[in-house]
């Protein structure tokens, strides 16, 4: 796995486009894959190529590329770009050497919505006809003005990733569709504790109130029925690295010395001396903080790492327990 990673500090989407385009001038290679070659060389057939070679794939964040590989199980090998916990992907920089990974990459999952644009400057940079990417925003038919990017927090969004997933890698290799769709089957199924888990939550704790530092976790939030009384502009100035509002910043604090949330979401992964001092006031006034990340943390699979911040949350509002790490 790929870790190459910058600083905690966050950018909004304008600079962050205008600082990825000065670190646009990165090397396109062209390189076959070592893996096609040995299989040519092994057979005259296309057929045998096409049936023995396995798929060269990325995941540009973890998350996608732990789904992609349950999905193509031995006929794949994946690859992924943003794999630290401990680093803030929105301000990732692409090195040469990723762009050549990418380069020869036959299949490719982003996320979109300004998340991973310079993913796709590197795949302009470098063409290639047979390439199959999946960009998840036009899989769910959102549009570029998406507010918040984290995408993979809802139970909605990798069954309909998947099911791509498959159809692609079957195109790739036709001979082991029946495969591919057979492991399709098996994730839509390996969901079912995380689902399970939420609409016991949303049917016990109806109305439950929530705060957060950043919009992280705010699509599984909405699933569970909590009400994230943390206005959206804190929210997205966290997330851009802008300065709150005097008066947001307040509002913020008051959730917790007025008693208002029974939970409070913090990014574990990407942290400043403003959301550390919020915190701290939480833990202050007896409400319990539950983790998020937006990279998965290591020792998870997706859906192991979903449930385990729904239970995170579900033992905070019955319980007053904090995670703040998972």
């Amino acid at each position: 796995m790929f870790r190459f990673m910058t600083t905690t500090t966050r950018l909004t989407s304008a600079c962050r486009l205008a600082r990825i385009g000065r670190c646009a001038a990165l090397a396109s290679a062209a390189a076959v894959l070592a893996a096609a070659a040995a299989a040519c060389s092994n057979s005259g057939s296309t057929a045998d190529v096409a049936s023995t070679t396995v798929i060269k794939a990325i995941g540009a964040e973890n998350e996608y590329a732990n789904v992609l590989s349950q999905i193509g199980g031995r006929y794949v090998s994946v690859s992924s770009i943003l794999s630290n916990p401990n680093t803030d992907p929105h301000t990732f920089e692409a090195s040469p050497q990723v762009a050549q990974e990418v380069s020869t990459a036959q299949l490719i999952v982003q996320n979109g919505v300004g998340y991973d644009t310079w993913l796709s400057k590197i795949e302009s940079a470098s063409p290639s006809a047979g390439r199959k990417v999946i960009v998840v925003q036009h899989v769910l038919g959102l549009p570029d003005s998406t507010p918040n990017p984290h995408l993979w927090y809802s139970p909605a969004t990798m069954p309909a990733v998947a099911r791509v997933m498959a159809a692609d890698l079957s195109a790739l290799q036709p001979a082991h569709a029946a495969y591919f769709r057979a492991r399709l089957s098996a994730f839509d199924r390996s969901l079912a504790p995380w689902l399970s888990a939420i609409a016991q939550f949303k049917a016990r704790y109806p109305g439950t109130m929530a705060a957060t530092t950043e919009p992280v976790a705010d699509y599984l939030l909405t699933a569970l029925g909590i009400i994230n009384l943390t206005p959206f502009t804190f929210q997205a100035d966290i997330m851009n690295g802008v300065d709150p509002s005097p008066q947001d910043i307040a509002l913020e604090n008051g959730f917790f010395s007025k008693h208002r949330v029974k939970v409070f979401a913090y990014n574990q992964q990407v942290v400043s001396s403003l959301t550390t001092s919020i915190r701290q006031n939480a833990i202050k006034a007896g409400v319990p903080v539950v983790g998020v990340y937006e990279t998965m943390p290591t020792g998870y699979t997706y859906q192991s790492w979903m449930l385990a911040e729904t239970q995170a949350i579900q033992k905070a509002v019955a319980s007053k327990i904090s995670t703040q790490k998972l």
